[in-house]
């Protein structure tokens, strides 16, 4: 099945977000599952101030990732996200169970209007021009910046 991860983790240092996305991509990896996308959406202000583990945010990392694993490894992957002090949010969602739902996901992360991220922040101060990790191996490619 194919199931798509967006998570806000706490800002502030980098590689805690690349260590979370890693530990979930080996998990899904070792489950015997396959990363279809990874992209980094950098730093942005939460919607409101957030408490989470006895903290308040009001700002977060968010990355996002496309996986196919079974519902076994999804369950897995919510339990350990969910006891992760560094995370603050993160909502997982299924996007497919037959292989014709899921022939038209090529990996690549749009967002919102369309086009990719990288275009709509090109001259924002809020974050960098990020890369995606292709292939699934190089997990870490999609926090480094261009």
């Amino acid at each position: 099945m194919l199931y798509e991860l967006i998570a806000i983790v706490r800002p502030g240092n980098l590689n805690e977000v690349k260590e979370i996305a890693r530990s979930t991509g080996q998990q899904i990896l070792t489950g015997g599952g396959v990363i279809r996308g990874l992209r980094n959406w950098g730093v942005f202000s939460l919607p409101k101030r957030l408490r989470k583990h006895q903290a308040w945010h009001q700002q977060g990392h968010y990355f996002i990732m496309q996986f196919d694993s079974s519902a076994t490894i999804q369950t897995a992957v919510t339990k350990s996200l969910g006891l992760d002090p560094r995370m603050i949010r993160f909502s997982l969602v299924k996007l497919g169970s037959r292989l014709k739902d899921m022939k038209d996901f090529s990996g690549e992360i749009r967002w919102k209007d369309g086009g990719h991220l990288e275009d709509a922040m090109r001259d924002s101060p809020v974050g960098s021009r990020m890369k995606a990790a292709y292939p699934t191996d190089r997990i870490t490619s999609a926090f480094e910046a261009k």
